[in-house]
């Protein structure tokens, strides 16, 4: 019973859930940073306004980084267990993917760019989804393979 908690509690989806929480987090602070953001004095709390750029590439504003924050958290509390951290995976790469599919219809310029996006986001979105959703993918079957349920 002890050998079977212990793969649970170190089961492979909860790591990588983790790991991404752990990146959206770092990726939120990071945007509220001077330097790490350039352009930080024209950063706007939402809309294409905004002229932050994250690392001078990604397009951020105050709601873009708090949405990045809130992302993981709500990553850490659901990689807890084996049966959360599966879905904030597939989910989460699912809200990516609708957010990639979202920035490459909208005019960048118009004001239906609340977030605020750029190209890069938008290939960074593409990437994050597909990782995520395959992860969650690939972690699940091994997840029902060896009959965790946690």
């Amino acid at each position: 019973m002890t050998t079977s908690r212990a793969s649970t509690n170190t089961h492979p989806a909860r790591t990588a859930a983790m790991v991404v929480a752990a990146v959206f987090l770092l990726v939120g602070i990071a945007g509220f940073v001077p330097g790490v953001t350039t352009d930080y004095d024209g950063m706007t709390f939402a809309g294409h306004e905004s002229t932050a750029m994250l690392l001078g590439v990604f397009h951020v504003s105050i709601l873009h980084n708090i949405v990045h924050l809130l992302f993981g958290i709500v990553g850490f509390a659901m990689a807890r267990t084996v049966s959360g951290a599966i879905p904030f995976l597939i989910g989460g790469g699912a809200v990516y993917l609708v957010l990639w599919l979202y920035g490459l219809v909208i005019d960048h310029d118009s004001a239906a760019n609340f977030v605020p996006l750029n190209t890069a986001d938008n290939w960074l979105h593409l990437l994050l989804g597909i990782g995520m959703v395959g992860l969650g993918l690939a972690l699940r079957r091994g997840t029902t393979a060896r009959g965790a349920r946690t």
